[in-house]
């Protein structure tokens, strides 16, 4: 996706469905709003690639960012996720002007979006969004580790379940647009081990799987199914990021 077709959209404009930009201090956030560009991001968009110069830096609200490493064989898996919990595109505050890996649009939905230039500037002014960013990337980096031991040592199902609920944090609802090849290169793995263990999970009433729609019908026995990994990320996140979402 060339980034400058963006479509940009009137909606998603509250930036409390940021938990980032909901944490901006009024003045900040009146500094930082004519910044700001509201987008719509569709499946599939690719935001930045590995190795080239990140032009902007996104703020999700209802959309999902999948951070993704592509190895030389054409292999893939995700490293990360981004939400309305924070920002694709941290290279920029952190003093890169790359991306290690490819920012893809995991679930469509809306975001707001800053020049790269204009994040460095805000940093440099090393104003409390500069904390605010900081905080945010120590959370990452912790999620990323925490993905790494889980794709060494767990099991499948453990990781879809865990996939799953990742997703539904950062939703505002209990419905998921992923195919299970799109689970599959997400997870590093086969498709049919995907489907084996989803269907485990449409049979014990776990989730309702139809045509790139996946159903939460019980969430307490899908955290029951993942691995602890999720639980202790989840933590972590809450106490490097004590900003919960405005009603």
């Amino acid at each position: 996706m060339n980034l400058l077709h963006a479509k940009v959209s009137g909606r998603h404009k509250d930036r409390r469905a940021n938990q980032l930009l909901a944490a901006l201090s009024g003045a900040e956030w009146r500094r930082w709003e004519p910044l700001l560009e509201p987008v719509d991001l569709q499946q599939g968009d690719v935001l930045s690639e590995s190795g080239r110069t990140t032009a902007y830096v996104y703020f999700p609200t209802t959309a999902i960012v999948s951070l993704i490493y592509v190895t030389q064989a054409g292999g893939s898996a995700e490293i990360a996720v981004v939400g309305n919990d924070g920002a694709a595109g941290i290279t920029v505050f952190m003093g890169g002007n790359t991306m290690p890996g490819q920012a893809v649009v995991q679930s469509p939905g809306g975001a707001f979006r800053m020049r790269a230039q204009w994040v460095r500037e805000e940093v440099e002014r090393v104003s409390p969004a500069l904390g605010i960013m900081l905080r945010y990337t120590q959370a990452l980096i912790a999620q990323v580790a925490q993905t790494a031991v889980c794709n060494r040592y767990h099991s499948i199902d453990q990781r879809l379940a865990r996939r799953l609920l990742l997703g539904l944090d950062r939703l505002p609802s209990d419905a998921l647009l992923m195919t299970q090849e799109l689970l599959a290169n997400l997870l590093g793995v086969r498709r049919e081990g995907v489907t084996a263990a989803a269907l485990k999970l449409q049979m014990a009433g776990v989730i309702r799987y139809s045509r790139g729609r996946i159903d939460v019908l019980d969430r307490q026995r899908l955290e029951h199914r993942a691995c602890e990994c999720y639980a202790v990320a989840k933590k972590d996140s809450h106490r490097m990021l004590p900003m919960p979402l405005a009603a």
